[in-house]
């Protein structure tokens, strides 16, 4: 594992506060349900549902990091030296990299709360993905950091 001080970058995926107020809609689905048996079943359901859902989200929010001359997102990770020239996208152009422009074969770790991504080329002719497309609310700052660590791993 690399060490934390040569962390360069890290973005955690977490959702944003339009989530846990759209999952909150558990509360009257869940009441529509046990109201007829015992409203306070109902309750501690609807409870129990809601903390496990935003449980659920914050603990697979994953990590985007560039740390230790590699470049993590999620649970996949690749040396930067087997990595092209970053893109950042956002808005419109966003759109259309997580949609008509996708190749079906590219890594994704992407949320739909986060819109801007980068897109970073894979250079290594074994890996079959042709690039990773990452959602990052810091585009220029990750590719900053992808591109001082490619400077650091080829001056090793």
């Amino acid at each position: 594992m690399p060490d934390p001080d040569d962390t360069v970058y890290r973005e955690r995926l977490m959702p944003t506060v339009w989530m846990y107020i759209f999952i909150a809609l558990v509360f009257p689905a869940t009441m529509l349900v046990f109201l007829p048996i015992s409203a306070p079943v109902g309750v501690a359901v609807a409870v129990l549902l809601y903390v496990g859902a935003i449980g659920a989200l914050i603990y697979t929010a994953p990590v985007i990091e560039v740390a230790g001359g590699e470049f993590r997102a999620g649970r996949a990770h690749i040396p930067v030296s087997l990595l092209g020239a970053p893109a950042a996208f956002t808005d419109e152009e966003a759109t259309l990299e997580r949609g008509r422009r996708l190749d079906a074969r590219a890594y994704l770790c992407i949320r739909g709360w986060v819109k801007p991504v980068v897109r970073v080329p894979v250079t290594d002719p074994a890996d079959p993905a042709p690039y990773w497309l990452v959602s990052t609310r810091r585009p220029k700052k990750l590719i900053a950091a992808i591109e001082r660590s490619q400077r650091l791993a080829g001056g090793a």
